[in-house]
């Protein structure tokens, strides 16, 4: 029995002035109680008289544009890398800023550059004396250097544009003034911010929300001398950076941070690599000042008899929603883009109050275009957000950008229409219970633990990038299965051992990444206590590169757990066992055609006698069981999301937890369909993961309870007896 859930709630519209009598038919469709202005819209009179909620967006670091113009000094620094130059008689300059958007940013030589800027030598890896260089009108000149040696400046630059207005700027063709973005580092700059949102609360009377866009750093965004975007990490930290900065750093921890700190070799302290201890005081340095800070921000929103929530993304460097200084922020939701059950869950998982998820597409011009397909860029990102929500909902739901866009494709407001039906009859049928979750939990493995939640293998939001995909796809297909998941550190194992609730571990990632581990695998600590555990009946599974780091021999450290070993040359001469197939194992009873390993390994080989390969590419092992004490372990090549990699890692979690028959709990015989049970409420929920027709049998303890039929995309809820 399928209920049709389109009751006003939970809904939160980007509006615009002009589009009043849309959004009052939206507000009858899609069941709109809230109405947010976007960057460059406003909502008119009209608008904010219409009952609804109203969310004001606010990014006080680029709010009074004038006073930052006044006080220059006071705008956001960061640190940048020049490409590498190679010294010869005729060649012996640098232009710092040749690779960099000039419209973005200027060297900034107001400072001690000989204090503040490092020349180094990137064949020794040696910093080049002050005395050895010179600089002038954006030119670096060596005045003594080696011939063929390689050399790269990095130097301290002010933003001349804050870069999420400068991105909106640029993919929307606007014509507006530049925004500067302020420091609240300085003591002046953070007294102004804070009058200006005294003021901007006093000129909102009808403000009911206030949606931080987000606090004060932006993630690293850099654009290259055309304009485009040069790098993305969206977890960085580089516009915290200041000599003020600088300067309370070392007064706080005693030592100082030089350029290279942050350079880093040109690679910017990606998460992707296992932090330095150094690196790692600058973040959780950052991360007090700004959650004092904002706190100062949100108490004033509370006095003015406001809420005040946060949108994960944009300016939210050094807030970290699953760090240890949040909860001290006292928000009241936050708010995030969904553009997967990955990022769902990211959302969702937080420890707050509220949350909210801004699904894909933004009502953009790079999708809402003549000849657009707005329907087909949605309908993917709905069945992957909706996965995640069927574990965990967040609270509400809502787009982003321009509502005068959106409006002009009558079977995209149809088809959200579709989507706002089925995320308030999750909310009506769950009625804020837990849905059935197998008996154990699933812990993700790596070196960043749970301040990395729902965040590894990523490089920018939602995006696919080859050198995660294969990675990723383990985590939505996570996001969406029957179980409780943890994202444990190396550090966790060390101080407190593996949680007897733990029935399962993933460590899934490329050698040398923080994922996988790196150098965390040389700790003779870490390799016992995950042995021990697996030999006591736990199970552990691996992607790609488990347990990698050349160490004793061996690349993968928990080849006797895995069975299988990875050849990196130095062990060609030793001769590997040729190996059949396995043709029925548990994990791979109802796949069809061949397994999707994404990019894959090579030279993976069995390493233990017990072990059973399951499927062999080339005589590469791409999937392998083994079995340890009373434990179990699992080696998988790469996993990118599909349907049928969804139901491999099932399988093998279930296999790895010697839980197999716990599978058949509200289990879909046709994997194209999932179900999702809530036994408090009575309710069930069959979902069609494919845009075609399925039929499926849904089975309870191995025993069929329903034969189903579902519409392409559909999802349907039926009632059952609960039995205590």
């Amino acid at each position: 029995m399928e209920g049709s859930y389109v009751d006003k709630g939970r809904f939160t519209l980007p509006g615009e002035t002009g589009m009043e009598e849309v959004i009052a038919d939206l507000v009858e469709r899609w069941g709109v109680d809230a109405v947010r202005d976007s960057d460059g819209t406003n909502l008119s009179q009209d608008i904010l008289d219409m009952g609804l909620q109203i969310y004001s967006t606010l990014c006080l670091v680029r709010e009074d544009n004038e006073w930052a113009k006044q006080h220059p000094q006071y705008r956001q620094q960061i640190y940048l890398m020049t490409a590498p130059v190679i010294v010869t008689s005729k060649v012996k300059t640098i232009d710092i800023m040749a690779d960099f958007f000039a419209d973005q940013f200027i060297p900034n030589t107001d400072v001690d550059i000989k204090k503040y800027w490092q020349v180094v030598n990137r064949t020794t890896g040696e910093v080049l004396p002050s005395e050895c260089w010179s600089y002038a009108e954006g030119i670096v000149t060596f005045e003594q250097a080696v011939q063929f040696h390689k050399y790269t400046v990095s130097f301290l630059a002010y933003q001349k544009w804050e870069p999420v207005s400068m991105y909106n700027h640029i993919t929307n063709d606007w014509d507006e003034e530049h925004r500067l973005p302020l420091d609240i580092r300085y003591p002046e700059a953070q007294k102004h911010v804070l009058r200006v949102l005294e003021d901007w609360l006093k000129k909102h009377p009808k403000t009911d929300i206030v949606r931080f866009t987000t606090f004060f750093y932006n993630f690293d965004l850099i654009f290259n001398k055309e304009g485009k975007e040069k790098q993305v990490n969206w977890f960085g930290y580089l516009s915290c950076v200041s000599p003020l900065a600088l300067e309370q750093f070392e007064q706080a921890y005693g030592y100082r941070l030089t350029a290279e700190d942050f350079v880093d070799q040109g690679r910017y302290n990606t998460p992707f690599k296992n932090p330095t201890q150094r690196y790692l005081d600058w973040m959780d340095f950052n991360q007090k000042f700004i959650a004092g800070y904002a706190k100062q921000c949100v108490d004033m929103v509370h006095d003015f008899g406001k809420k005040a929530i946060m949108f994960f993304g944009d300016h939210w460097a050094g807030t970290e929603p699953y760090g240890k200084y949040f909860p001290e922020i006292g928000l009241d939701a936050v708010v995030g883009a969904a553009g997967d059950g990955v990022t769902t869950r990211m959302i969702a998982d937080i420890p707050i109050k509220d949350t909210e998820a801004r699904f894909y597409p933004y009502f953009f011009p790079d999708v809402f275009f003549e000849g657009g397909d707005p329907v087909g860029e949605s309908m993917p990102i709905w069945i992957k957000c909706r996965r995640a929500l069927m574990r965990k909902p967040v609270g509400r739901m809502g787009y982003g950008g321009y509502l005068s866009l959106a409006h002009q494709f009558p079977d995209f407001i149809d088809h959200v229409t579709e989507i706002a039906t089925q995320f308030k009859g999750i909310h009506a049928n769950a009625e804020g219970t837990q849905p059935f979750k197998a008996p154990f939990k699933v812990a993700v493995l790596n070196t960043w633990g749970s301040l990395r939640s729902w965040q590894t293998h990523q490089v920018a939001h939602s995006l696919w990038n080859q050198r995660c995909y294969s990675y990723i796809g383990a985590l939505e297909s996570l996001a969406g299965l029957p179980f409780d998941i943890e994202f444990i550190s190396f550090d966790d194992i060390r101080l407190s051992g593996i949680d007897p609730s733990i029935g399962v571990i993933i460590n899934a990632g490329d050698v040398h990444t923080s994922w996988s581990g790196g150098d965390q695998w040389s700790d003779p600590q870490v390799v016992a206590t995950l042995r021990e555990w697996v030999d006591q009946g736990g199970g552990f599974i691996g992607i790609g590169d488990p347990s990698a780091y050349e160490h004793q021999g061996v690349l993968f450290q928990l080849a006797d757990i895995l069975g299988v070993q990875k050849e990196i040359g130095f062990t060609a001469s030793i001769n590997k066992p040729k190996v059949t197939p396995v043709q029925d194992h548990f994990i791979t009873e109802d796949l069809e055609g061949e397994i999707d390993y994404g990019e894959g390994m090579t030279m993976v080989y069995q390493a233990e006698a017990g072990a059973e390969i399951l499927d062999v590419h080339q005589g590469s092992c791409n999937l392998a069981v083994n079995s340890f004490g009373q434990g179990r372990g699992v080696y998988i090549a790469g996993l990118p999301y599909s349907i049928q990699n969804t139901r491999l890692l099932s399988r093998a979690i279930f296999w790895a937890a010697h839980q197999e028959e716990q599978l058949y709990s509200w289990f879909s015989v046709n994997p194209n369909v999932e179900c999702h049970a809530y036994p408090e409420t009575g309710r069930y929920c069959a979902v069609n993961n494919t845009s075609e027709i399925q039929k499926t049998t849904i089975l309870m303890d191995n025993a069929v309870i329903q034969e189903i039929e579902l519409g392409g995309m559909e999802s349907v809820w039926f009632q059952f007896e609960i039995t205590h």
